[in-house]
C-alpha cells in the first residue's frame, strides 16, 4: 500500500503524517508500506519546516532527507489512498484526479470513517463515506506562523488520527 499525505507548503503536516506512517509500518514489522506526502502549492525542496520538524521527532519520526515537492496528477495516481489535511485540499486533489474520488479522503475523514464504519480497506472507507456524512469540517489546521505548541498540538492531532486508522487498515496487508 502506498499512501500518499497533501497539504498546502509539503513543510509541516503532510511530511508529518508521511514520516509517522513510515515509522508506525516499521514499528509494526510492515512490509510492502511506503508513503509520501506532496503539497498543492508545495515550498518545492525546502526540508521540513524546523519546528514541526522537533515536532515529529520528539513523535518518533525521522524528519532528515526531507524536500517539498508539488502534488501532481501522476502522484495522485500512483496512491492507493491520499490523505489531505483539509477539505480544500481534497477538493483541488480530486480536481487533478477526479477518478481518484473513492481513494481520497481527509485524514480526519478516513479516521472517523474507519472507527464508524470499522472499515479494513480503502474500498470499506468509501462505502462508508454516503452513510456516514460530517456534520462539521473536517481539516486539521495549518501550524505555519503559529507558536511551538501550535505545532505540538497538530503533530500529536495527525499522530492521534494516524495511527488508529493504520492500524484499522493494517496498513493494506490482506
Amino acid at each position: 500500500m502506498h499512501v500518499l499525505f497533501v497539504c498546502t507548503g509539503n513543510i509541516c503536516r503532510s511530511p508529518t503524517g508521511e514520516r509517522l506512517a513510515r515509522a508506525y509500518a516499521a514499528e509494526a514489522g510492515v512490509s510492502g508500506f511506503t508513503a509520501s506526502s506532496a503539497g498543492t502549492r508545495a515550498m518545492v525542496g525546502h526540508p521540513i519546516e524546523p519546528t514541526a520538524a522537533r515536532v515529529l521527532a520528539g513523535l518518533g519520526g525521522d524528519p532528515t532527507e526531507f524536500q517539498a515537492r508539488r502534488m501532481t496528477t501522476a502522484l495522485a495516481s500512483d496512491a492507493d489512498l491520499i490523505l489531505t489535511m483539509t477539505e480544500s485540499q481534497r477538493d483541488k486533489v480530486l480536481a487533478m484526479a477526479p477518478a481518484r474520488l473513492k481513494r481520497t479522503f481527509t485524514l480526519r475523514e478516513a479516521a472517523r470513517l474507519s472507527s464508524l464504519a470499522d472499515a479494513r480497506t480503502v474500498e470499506d472507507l468509501a462505502a462508508a463515506r454516503p452513510r456516514f456524512r460530517a456534520a462539521e469540517p473536517e481539516n486539521v489546521m495549518d501550524p505555519m506562523g503559529k507558536e511551538e505548541n501550535v505545532f505540538h498540538e497538530i503533530g500529536l492531532e495527525i499522530a492521534d488520527l494516524l495511527g488508529p486508522l493504520l492500524s484499522r487498515l493494517r496498513f493494506g496487508e490482506r
